[in-house]
């Protein structure tokens, strides 16, 4: 493992995507938004996964000169078109116009269809938190798991994303419906270790912890048994039927992932009366939560995001952690 300057990651990052013929300024923005991701420690969707972006540009999967358009509105929600752009490009565009609305109606929604992977999902959510705004979103997927009592693979993961402003810094939820998703397991595979729980099956159709064989099999466990599959089917047929895109079985029928549908969906919570109340309702929460008795002494518990400002300071402070492996495969694209 090396450490890389956030600048140098930026600068390289900028590079790769500027000789596939992306815009200056939206290649400094796509850059920025990976770079940051692995700066917050995110590191499975940020540096891990640029070199499968740079791919989908080669094999024109990706179009680095499209940009989502707005096709339909109905009041608070809005459909758009990705039209196969970049998809961290695209999901930026498309949170920055559900905020407009928000600030506008309380309440906005932008529903995406014919988008790519939009790369570390959380970033987006952070947007409408750092706006003092409550943020839902997710997103379908190819299928990745099996609906549950079944063999074949059939359901998407659909990473979903909740965000919420606080005095101290969002609280981010960002998760997808399976126990690990593909990037972490790619990561165990890549270091050659077990997971520590079961995290899957195998080509047998036992549970395994053998990541690798959870890649090949295509059938992760979902988070919460029939009850993760459950929620993964209805994000992907809300997604589906408020975008009017692709469900995971049409994506599935692709010979990549692509054309995926994604929601994003914020509530300004400025124009409350009690708003001042509620977040001190909030940090009053969290901190009953950290006092919770640990069952591990040196692991206290904590809320989700609350060291995302702890890591990204040591991260700028100290450099970001890299596989040595997949830094020089970026440095030779």
């Amino acid at each position: 493992m090396m450490r890389i300057p956030f600048e140098t990651m930026c600068t390289q990052f900028e590079r790769v995507l500027e000789s596939r013929n992306m815009e200056k300024e939206e290649a400094a923005l796509c850059a920025r938004l990976i770079a940051e991701t692995s700066l917050e420690g995110v590191y499975t969707h940020g540096a891990n996964r640029f070199a499968t972006l740079v791919k989908g540009i080669d094999e024109k999967r990706v179009d680095v000169h499209a940009h989502a358009q707005r096709t339909g509105s109905f009041g608070v929600l809005e459909r758009w078109d990705g039209k196969s752009g970049v998809g961290n490009l695209n999901a930026y565009s498309c949170m920055n116009r559900a905020i407009e609305l928000a600030k506008e109606h309380t309440i906005g929604c932008v529903a995406l269809k014919h988008t790519n992977h939009w790369m570390r999902p959380g970033t987006y959510g952070l947007m409408a938190a750092e706006e003092g705004c409550i943020a839902m979103l997710w997103t379908n997927t190819t299928p990745l798991m099996s609906p549950w009592g079944g063999a074949d693979t059939k359901v998407g993961n659909n990473p979903l994303v909740l965000a919420i402003p606080s005095k101290k810094g969002p609280i981010l939820v960002d998760m997808a419906m399976s126990l690990f998703s593909y990037g972490k397991l790619e990561t165990y595979v890549r270091e050659k270790k077990e997971l520590p729980v079961p995290g899957g099956w195998d080509e047998r159709g036992e549970l395994t912890t053998n990541a690798e064989s959870i890649l090949r099999s295509k059938r992760s466990l979902p988070i919460g048994f029939w009850k993760g599959t459950s929620l993964a089917i209805a994000l992907d047929l809300i997604a589906a039927t408020l975008s009017g895109g692709r469900t995971t079985r049409s994506i599935g029928s692709l010979p990549e992932e692509g054309e995926v549908s994604q929601v994003f969906l914020v509530f300004d919570i400025s124009k409350f009366p009690d708003r001042e109340q509620l977040l001190d309702e909030i940090q009053a929460t969290l901190e009953d939560l950290k006092e919770s008795t640990p069952l591990d002494a040196e692991k206290p518990v904590r809320y989700p995001g609350q060291f995302r400002e702890q890591t990204r300071r040591e991260n700028l402070e100290k450099g970001i952690p890299v596989d040595e492996a997949i830094w020089n495969t970026i440095l030779a694209l």
